[in-house]
């Protein structure tokens, strides 16, 4: 192996002297190398040379793991943990391999580090560890965005990255009830669907479907009869719940009421998000303002009724009127949140739900990695209304950036057919700030509501690193976005034994909140 790193001219003579070449198999250990070549009886220049080769070959860097004697040099393991000494004498040669380069994903110093191996376990691990629930109080309007959250996204507020996730929670319940059971019968109403909502303190109180204009020819439902769910005209989109804990009132400073929508499921609910044309909205408006505008598949979804079930616009209005009713007298907040589809969705129902009743509580939007719904005169609307909207993006995600043109977007009329604008305050995280998540992550991986919570719960400034005490556990992550984590942390996984599915916390819908 040695004889082939050295000059051609040279190679005979290595071949005839092999016999009287005694060296340890380590390569780690100039001594006793040196110690064999002083055996050689030659003292020719060629000699001397072949040793100047030899010292310079030991202080390069090594490409890959070499395996050394176990006995006088530490060995480090592909799982970060080391031995207890280095040989005195090659110490300093095992300090000149640059580690850095076998392990590129991480600094070799921070992998071999006890501290961050038992922080990775931890964030692995089966137990759950809860965020301690600050008491909003008088403040929770803020949070609500009163103020359009000014003063705390860079960096962010500590109880507002628990709210955002938490209410991205609520969102992954809604994903997890669909497809645990998204078939609908075609003969009669559907049964309240079962949600396992992530926070006890709420009570799910109504189902709410969305439907389709549209229609796929029958021939599609005879090729796949199995899959008959993907071609539905209506289907279970999301909740209504409200808060029903007293404690837990008392904390947020008010009795909340959340709808969760999910994101697209369906055959035609993607034909829906393909009629990209904007079309006017329904109603009265200001002839001598832009006249609000939104896509016509997110409207057709939202106004459409079916056969068996009202439509998401009359199912929401309702639900809240009785709600509202029920309890008169207290301190309400409305708090619509989805993501993808649901997101879109979320700001059509914020807008109705503005001016559904004479007194209409504060209404919230936390949308997650949502597309553009409507021009600029659908967003003077929604801010005219009063409805506060916090858009989470991540930079990578393209599903924000659509439909319409974004390097045109400031540069279009009012009246193109294409002159899509965005509505709220943004809140806005990268995937290359995540230390475990490839910088080159696919389109899903972006797009994937796990890796946004992940990356709220680690964010802290725009011009911060992702932060070191993140508590959100990366088990879901690992399961659904193994291939965009860096290979470091799968062999990680690997090699900490974790059997996750056996425990049983893959198959979880409650994941634990972030903690401050």
């Amino acid at each position: 192996m040695i004889c082939s790193t050295l000059p051609a001219q040279n190679l005979n003579f290595f071949q005839a002297k092999r016999a009287s070449f005694q060296c340890s198999p380590s390569p780690l250990k100039p001594s006793t190398i040196r110690a064999s070549f002083r055996s050689i009886t030659s003292s020719t220049e060629s000699t001397k040379k072949h040793l100047a080769n030899l010292d310079k070959l030991l202080q390069k860097q090594v490409p890959e793991p070499i395996q050394a004697d176990p006995k006088p040099v530490s060995k480090v393991s592909r799982d970060g943990s080391s031995s207890s000494s280095l040989a005195q004498k090659g110490g300093s040669l095992l300090e000149g391999l640059n580690l850095s380069r076998i392990w590129p994903e991480k600094k070799a110093a921070e992998e071999m580090s006890p501290r961050h191996l038992y922080r990775l376990q931890r964030l692995l691990s089966m137990t759950p560890e809860y965020s301690p629930r600050n008491h909003l109080g008088s403040r929770w309007r803020e949070y609500h965005g009163s103020n359009d959250w000014a003063g705390m996204l860079d960096p962010l507020d500590e109880n507002l990255r628990r709210e955002v996730v938490r209410y991205g929670e609520f969102v992954q319940a809604a994903y997890h009830a669909f497809h645990s059971n998204p078939a609908m019968s075609t003969e009669e109403a559907p049964s309240p669907q079962h949600v396992a909502l992530p926070d006890r303190s709420y009570k799910v109180t109504k189902s709410l479907y969305a439907t389709s204009s549209v229609g796929l020819p029958k021939w599609v439902d005879d090729m796949a009869p199995d899959l008959g769910w993907m071609t539905q005209r209506s289907s279970w989109i999301g909740y209504v719940a409200v808060c029903d804990d007293r404690a837990e009132i008392q904390r947020m400073g008010r009795r909340d009421i959340v709808i969760a929508l999910r994101g697209t499921a369906t055959c035609l609910e993607w034909a829906e998000n393909m009629r990209a044309q904007l079309v006017e909205m329904p109603g009265e408006h200001d002839p001598n303002e832009v006249q609000p505008k939104v896509e016509c598949g997110f409207l057709s979804l939202y106004r459409t009724s079916g056969a068996h079930v009202p439509s998401l616009a009359r199912a929401v209005v309702d639900e809240v009127h009785r709600l509202m009713e029920k309890y008169k007298g207290e301190t309400l907040s409305i708090t619509v949140t989805g993501h993808s589809l649901g997101a879109a969705l979320a700001l059509l129902v914020g807008d109705e739900l503005s001016t559904c009743a004479p007194e209409v509580p504060p209404i919230a939007v936390f949308s997650f990695g949502g597309p553009k719904v409507g021009n600029k005169g659908f967003a003077n609307q929604i801010n005219s209304k009063n409805v506060k909207v916090l858009r989470i993006v991540n930079s990578q995600d393209v599903i924000t950036q659509v439909p319409g043109l974004p390097i045109l977007e400031d540069r279009l009329d009012d009246n193109m057919p294409l002159a899509y604008s965005h509505v709220g305050t943004e809140l806005r995280v990268d995937t290359k700030m995540s230390p475990y998540l490839k910088p080159n992550a696919d389109v899903a991986c972006c797009h994937d509501l796990e890796a946004y919570l992940h990356l709220v719960d680690g964010f802290l400034a725009s011009n911060c690193p992702f932060r070191s005490n993140a508590k959100r556990s990366l088990v879901k992550l690992l399961n659904e976005q193994s291939s965009n984590v860096k290979r470091l942390y799968t062999n990680k996984v690997q090699a900490l034994s974790l059997n996750l599915e056996r425990k049983g916390l893959a198959a979880s819908g409650c994941l634990p909140s972030p903690s401050s």
